[in-house]
């Protein structure tokens, strides 16, 4: 979307703080901040504006690792990346996907479920809905 040489990029580099490009099938709006993106509760206010029901974020383990409040699901290239990703990392911990369960044997790691996507992506689904239910059980209780 946003690569050297598209019109995006252009407007960027001239220095606009909000592009917005529109396609038949998608919307997309690039926001430019001076904001350090180390504080997860700056990153989901952001995204509390769009009234979503789930949000997936891409890396930032160590701003979530120790989160109760944030489920997991966690990836990994290979077992040894799985067990340093998995030491400090606090439940909810949803499922283990990506490369190490395609490579995997078995069907759990320590009591956690390996998926592999996309062959069992419906099993994930299952797994992400059955949490968003707790979650929001726990949230009505409280």
């Amino acid at each position: 979307m946003d690569k050297e040489g598209t019109n995006t990029w252009r407007y960027a580099k001239a220095g606009a703080k909000i592009i917005v490009a529109i396609s038949p099938d998608e919307i997309d709006i690039i926001k430019k901040t001076q904001m350090a993106l180390n504080d997860l509760d700056q990153i989901i206010a952001i995204l509390e504006q769009e009234k979503l029901d789930i949000v997936f974020i891409e890396g930032f383990h160590s701003l979530i690792a120790k989160r109760k409040d944030v489920p997991k699901i966690i990836t990994a290239k290979d077992q040894n990346g799985l067990e340093q990703t998995l030491e400090g990392t606090v439940a909810p911990i949803i499922a283990i996907a990506g490369v190490v369960a395609k490579n995997a044997s078995t069907a759990a790691y320590s009591n956690i479920p390996i998926i592999k996507v996309p062959e069992d992506g419906q099993t994930l689904i299952k797994l992400v809905k059955k949490q968003l239910m707790q979650d929001k059980s726990e949230k009505q209780v409280n």
